[in-house]
């Protein structure tokens, strides 16, 4: 699949050295521009139709966090490409498809082509058909303790469950909450194989409860219940594999 990518670097040799790489090692990128700044990169994502943007983190007038503050719903992947590595936690939890640092490496460049490239071609598989899970609804039970024992759920009535510190809230069908003393991670670990997913650090939703996906850096999911989420970029390909 053919992606529109723009380089965003004020260094004008290391936009050509990536240029470069791209152009012998990552045919399926059209290099459609480049920008030395972030007010110049804004503008480029308001004229073009990108899918992919390159991504520098230190530049001068405001920095790669700037610029994904600036934006209004993209819909369009981001990979930093930066000489620091102190900045790849906050990178992810800005939506970041990808981390690469210089020098760059031609097989991690690779890699985060092919990465983002597989996440297009699923949303591009998803555009205007119905969402239908691969897993259909399971009958089961899951218990959750309470001060005075237990309390046992049907595992189809919870929508999705919210990380809170050590807690978790679980939202049911019946639009009442649940807070449970265990983590996020348990009912992660619990309901995997129930047709529930991890869309983000925060958030594990029951797939058979989404109603629509919507496309974005991290992109969005819609629930049954008129509740939006927020999906991290490294959580998508996981979340569109569960779909047809």
């Amino acid at each position: 699949m053919q992606l529109k990518a723009i380089l965003v670097d004020d260094e004008k040799n290391s936009r050509e050295i990536l240029r470069n790489y791209l152009g012998k090692y990552c045919t399926n990128i059209t290099i459609i521009g480049e920008a030395e700044n972030i007010k110049n990169a804004l503008q480029l994502t308001k004229e073009k139709q990108v899918d992919l943007v390159f991504l520098d983190v230190e530049m001068p007038y405001g920095n790669a966090f700037d610029f994904i503050d600036q934006l209004e719903n993209p819909n369009f992947e981001i990979i930093f490409v930066t000489a620091y590595d102190n900045y790849a936690i906050e990178a992810l939890n800005s939506h970041a498809a990808y981390y690469l640092t210089k020098p760059i490496s031609i097989d991690n460049l690779i890699k985060a082509v092919d990465y983002v490239t597989d996440i297009k071609i699923k949303e591009h598989k998803l555009q205007n058909t119905i969402l239908v899970p691969k897993i259909s609804k399971i009958e089961g039970k899951i218990t959750i303790p309470t001060q005075n024992g237990f309390e046992v759920l049907s595992i189809q009535d919870i929508v999705y469950a919210k990380a809170d510190d050590n807690y978790s809230i679980l939202f049911l069908q019946d639009k009442t909450q649940k807070l449970v003393s265990k983590t996020l991670k348990y009912f992660e670990d619990a309901l995997q194989h129930n047709s529930f997913v991890r869309i983000h650090k925060s958030h594990l939703v029951n797939i058979n409860n989404i109603i629509s996906y919507h496309k974005g850096s991290g992109g969005s999911v819609v629930l049954n219940n008129g509740k939006e989420l927020s999906v991290s970029a490294s959580k998508k390909a996981t979340l569109l594999s569960h779909f047809k």
